[in-house]
């Protein structure tokens, strides 16, 4: 993991040493000089663009033919989902081109690492930025609160959960930049994510159900439960689960966006095959919700794995 290094106070500070008024001028220009050279000194690596193509291909190819020819999947809401999709790729391209910009703002402030895996060799002494998972956060946003003229109008029964799981994210995107400005102890990271989904959960007004694991079926005696009320404190202790399962392997090269990318195209396919395999609109409508945040996720993730391999 790599270990943060924080400049001391001294060192902070971007402004050059103060000149002497009598100075001669060819000693100021040599000061504008090193100082527009610091400033250019970081050079990020360039972005794996053939591995990200290939990694793509192999996780939308699936994806795409279950959508576009082996189910039939309602036209109006292909047309949504492919929108969705386009408006993605969008923010691939923005992110791919904001990320070296935020890398040289975040290493102004001292905001870096090394990698411990590269130490002793000089790729071992770059510093790596960090919080740069604020792009993608603020991408992400942008591009589902644009979604919305394509898909919701004023009356859409799923308009009103839509902006409460954005209002969490954007919660969620701020406590995480918090923490890594402050850096957070881990007792307090295990119960942020509980007020983060706070907006969602007092939004909610969907079914209060889960199923049962087939193996468990037996024991239980019930293919579907219903918690009722508990179903939201389930639904906070998951949102604990798998936002700090992703967090742990932060600092772990390409690991933690990496899986990322993998669990949300699995979760585009299984999206799909529910929507194929049901009659039902309202049915459609859910997995159609989820679609449409994971897909942004997926692109700007995928942006952001491209310098992170």
């Amino acid at each position: 993991m790599a270990a943060r290094k924080r400049a001391s106070s001294m060192s902070i500070s971007n402004k050059p040493d103060p000149v002497e008024p009598n100075s001669a001028p060819s000693e100021q220009k040599m000061t504008r000089k090193t100082v527009s050279a610091s400033a250019e000194e970081f050079r990020l690596a360039p972005p794996k663009l053939g591995v990200i193509f290939v990694i793509s291909t192999l996780l939308c190819s699936i994806y795409l033919y279950l959508l576009c020819f082996h189910y039939k999947v309602d036209n109006e809401l292909k047309r949504s989902i492919l929108i969705n999709a386009g408006l993605s790729l969008v923010g691939f391209f923005v992110t791919l081109k904001m990320i070296p910009v935020a890398a040289r703002y975040v290493l102004r402030r001292n905001m870096f690492g090394f990698d411990i895996n590269k130490r002793g060799t000089p790729q071992g002494e770059v510093k790596v930025p960090e919080s740069l998972g604020i792009v993608v956060g603020i991408v992400f946003l942008i591009v589902a609160i644009i979604f919305q003229y394509f898909n919701f109008t004023e009356d859409s029964n799923w308009l009103v959960e839509y902006n409460a799981a954005l209002a969490s994210i954007c919660f969620m995107i701020l406590l995480g930049f918090v923490d890594d400005v402050l850096d957070v102890p881990w007792r307090v990271k295990l119960v942020l994510p509980s007020f983060a989904t706070l907006p969602l959960l007092m939004a909610y007004a969907g079914h209060t159900t889960i199923v049962i694991p087939k193996p468990l079926v037996a024991y239980i005696g019930l293919e579907v439960l219903d918690l009722g009320r508990i179903y939201k404190l389930y639904m906070g202790l998951l949102a604990v689960f798998c936002t700090n399962s992703i967090n742990i392997h932060a600092g772990l090269n390409g690991l933690e966006i990496g899986q990322t990318v993998v669990i949300a195209a699995a979760i585009l396919i299984h999206n799909v095959m529910q929507i194929g395999a049901s009659v039902d609109p309202e049915y459609h409508q859910a997995h159609a919700f989820s679609i449409f945040l994971t897909q942004p996720l997926m692109a700007t993730s995928l942006a952001m794995l491209a310098y992170n391999w």
